[in-house]
């Protein structure tokens, strides 16, 4: 009987998404095995989807992809997979975390050292210093020392300004940098001539960074939802949310830009191949 009840609650709730694309698989005669090789998810995850446990997946991000992968697997509706995926995770399914250690005021190994004390009283120096500065400069201004030019003589432009139309504005760019945030994603990027600048499997939180001198760059990927992409340290969109293959799409700091510019001239969609990677 207590081995019954623990199998009942390691699985997912009956009804659940994990539940349903367990039920599918089984119905296709697929193992986990099978589903993983197919699929590229890790073995673990998959378990865990099928407990219902998202909790063990890194991210909500994990949860929705793997689902969505799954799902078109075992031949389930996406969408409908995907749409309780989200309400589990909203409900807190599989979604609850460790609360934080408390700090203990008495753990002797969590009191501030001799070093933080110290900054701390320098700090305290500096704001009462600045404060004084203040109080001298703004309610005495008579206290401090004379200048040593005459108030009312008129400032000498210098020959060297530079008239403010001269000024140019400095483009907005930077480095293009590609952080993968799904575990095992594949991807090719090359130039114009369609020589590889980086092809292979990613992991999870590895970057690649599109060199600058390139040839009008582009990607090549099954998971264009599985890219974090920041221009000179800003975030912008990512390629697509969809399950798709896209390719001979732009990753230039210049074509990146103008995809997420709100008054951007829209631009052809990025060539997709329906079946998954």
């Amino acid at each position: 009987m207590d081995n019954n009840e623990t199998v009942e609650e390691t699985h997912a709730p009956v009804g659940g998404a994990g539940a349903r694309l367990r039920a599918a698989r089984e119905a296709a005669g697929y193992d986990l095995e099978q589903v993983a090789a197919e699929t590229r998810i890790p073995l673990r995850h998959l378990e865990a989807i099928e407990a219902g446990d998202f909790a063990a997946l890194p991210s909500r991000t994990y949860a929705v992809g793997f689902s969505r992968t799954y799902a078109k697997t075992v031949g389930l509706d996406v969408d409908d997979i995907l749409a309780q995926v989200r309400q589990e995770l909203s409900a807190g399914h599989g979604d609850e975390r460790g609360a934080p250690a408390r700090f203990e005021p008495g753990d002797p190994a969590r009191v501030p050292g001799r070093g933080l004390a110290w900054f701390a009283v320098l700090a305290a120096l500096l704001l009462f210093a600045g404060i004084f500065a203040f109080y001298r400069s703004y309610f005495a201004p008579g206290l401090g020392p004379a200048p040593l030019r005459d108030e009312t003589e008129q400032p000498v432009a210098a020959a060297t300004d530079t008239p403010t139309e001269q000024v140019a504005a400095k483009p907005a760019g930077g480095p293009v940098v590609f952080t993968n945030e799904m575990e095992g994603t594949w991807v090719r990027f090359y130039d114009a001539a369609d020589e590889t600048l980086f092809e292979g499997i990613m992991a999870v939180g590895e970057k690649f960074t599109v060199p600058v001198g390139a040839d009008t760059p582009q990607i090549r990927t099954g998971r264009p939802y599985a890219f974090a992409i920041t221009v000179g340290g800003q975030p912008v969109p990512k390629l697509s949310e969809e399950d798709e293959i896209v390719s001979d799409v732009p990753v230039s700091a210049e074509a990146l830009l103008a995809r997420s510019a709100p008054d951007a001239t829209p631009r052809p969609a990025p060539t997709a191949t329906p079946a998954a990677q």
